[in-house]
């Protein structure tokens, strides 16, 4: 579910920005400049996979120990601030499309490689925050969903298709509502996740305290399985050798709700602050944008 609506909402951005750019360019006479405009696009991609690629081989290398946890947590900090900027800032400026023409227009005027640049950067931003969106999903939990991360894409390109080559009018504020909406629980969550690891890095200090406060400490692992426990909502932990409730956050269920929501079995007091503090923040904007200006 996470990896779909971050590919449908990065990749919906970069179809709008190179559809406008591209109706642009047909209706101004600008043919020519098209070709430019394919070549940046391919370029982009390229580019945001190898982002992707060299990403992934500096988490891969990141061995399990404090300096790893460290990482993770600074890691998460820096995507729930760049989720925080798309919800603030971004989703306000994709449908202004006259800003988008106007920047075509110049970049056009100032070089036959203006219109590359500028669709070059704009698809190679939308990839590099879809590269960290979903690197920090897979840090969160283990089953990527290539389904999702599939559909998105997919049904992001059709909605494109449908309004530029179709001239179909469809109502984009809805899906940006809702996935604007859901980047903000991304954000908290990840700010949660980025506060735990910053404890799990601390307390493998000789000198940290290990004994840390909790609000609740709640479903833990077990070695063996009382008359009282369920068997079906346990699953056995070969690598843990114990059992593991679902809703632990790191069972079936729980892991989704820990990369959604920032759900977690035993948080910290301080994690559990900045996660409220960042969900009463980001839906007081995600509000501000998508509700009360709606209304006026």
């Amino acid at each position: 579910m996470n990896e779909f609506i971050i590919t449908f909402r990065e990749c919906l951005e970069a179809t709008l920005i190179v559809g406008i750019v591209y109706t642009f360019l047909q209706k101004t006479k600008m043919n020519h400049q098209i070709k430019y405009l394919w070549s940046a696009v391919g370029s982009a991609i390229v580019a945001s996979i190898l982002v992707a690629l060299l990403l992934n081989n500096i988490t891969e290398k990141m061995a399990s120990n404090a300096m790893a946890k460290l990482f993770e947590a600074v890691f998460m900090y820096i995507t729930a601030g760049l989720l925080l900027y798309v919800v603030f800032w971004l989703s306000k400026s994709i449908s202004n499309r006259q800003a988008l023409e106007a920047l075509a227009s110049t970049a056009s005027k100032s070089s036959k490689w203006g219109i590359f640049f500028l669709i070059f950067f704009a698809i190679l931003r939308e990839g590099f925050e879809t590269v960290m969106f979903l690197t920090s999903t897979s840090m969160q939990t283990s089953n990527f969903s290539y389904s999702g991360f599939s559909l998105g894409i997919i049904l992001a390109c059709l909605i494109g298709y449908l309004i530029f080559s179709q001239g179909k009018k469809i109502n984009l504020k809805p899906f940006f509502a809702t996935t604007t909406f859901c980047l903000v629980l991304f954000a908290a969550g990840m700010n949660a996740y980025g506060t735990h690891e910053m404890e799990s890095f601390l307390t493998k200090q000789e000198y940290i305290k290990k004994d840390i406060k909790r609000p609740w400490s709640i479903l833990e692992p077990k070695s063996t399985l009382s008359e009282k426990n369920n068997p079906a909502l346990y699953k056995y932990n070969e690598k843990k050798k114990k059992y593991i409730h679902i809703l632990h956050d790191k069972g079936d269920i729980g892991v989704f709700l820990k990369c959604f929501f920032g759900y977690n079995s035993n948080p910290n007091w301080i994690e559990l602050f900045i996660w409220i503090g960042t969900l009463v923040f980001g839906f007081k904007i995600w509000r501000k944008y998508y509700v009360i200006t709606q209304k006026n």
